[in-house]
């Protein structure tokens, strides 16, 4: 089901059964499959693939040639970076098929993943975490984190506004809130 008040483009490929929330747009040659759901006032760059068995919330943002793959879910207020990249398997075989061993991935409210990130599968990103360009997730992110590196590691603490903190007592404030 499409909202009537969502934009898709002409190029765009939306299978039956997907459902698109109000004012989202859907740019040029993006694929949707049939099994997914996207929330409101969402944003999908060119060349954007999402999986069937994708979840999206509201005002998600995801920039060109991002796939989203099964058993990925982005909650409210994500941002996903210009070629970011999700996983769902963890020892890919092309001969082998393991779409039984799908791993989930969760995006907690308002984290932003930046431009050429990989995001490794069966893992969570805090709410609000801020995950840097080029970085590799290969574990669990808290809340807050900023996380950059090759694998990445936690170098500081972001706010809610995408603005690094390094005040202890805004720290401390930000960890309390997730106990």
């Amino acid at each position: 089901m499409i909202d009537p008040t969502a934009i898709i483009h002409e190029t765009a490929i939306v299978d039956n059964g997907a459902i698109i929330g109000p004012e989202t747009k859907v740019w040029h040659w993006v694929h949707i499959c049939s099994n997914s759901s996207i929330g409101s006032k969402c944003s999908f760059g060119q060349n954007v693939y999402v999986g069937n068995d994708v979840r999206i919330g509201n005002n998600v943002k995801v920039q060109n040639n991002v796939s989203i793959y099964d058993t990925v879910e982005l909650e409210d207020d994500v941002f996903c970076g210009p070629s970011m990249v999700f996983t769902n398997v963890i020892n890919p075989r092309s001969a082998i098929v393991r779409k039984h061993e799908y791993k989930k991935t969760l995006v907690k409210k308002g984290a932003s993943i930046g431009a050429n990130a990989t995001i490794i599968c069966g893992n969570t990103i805090g709410e609000y975490a801020f995950i840097a360009a080029g970085a590799v997730i290969t574990k669990d992110v808290p809340p807050f984190a900023l996380m950059a590196g090759v694998p990445a590691k936690q170098i500081g603490w972001m706010d809610k506004n995408g603005h690094r903190v390094t005040d202890d007592a805004e720290i401390k404030k930000l960890n309390e809130a997730f106990l």
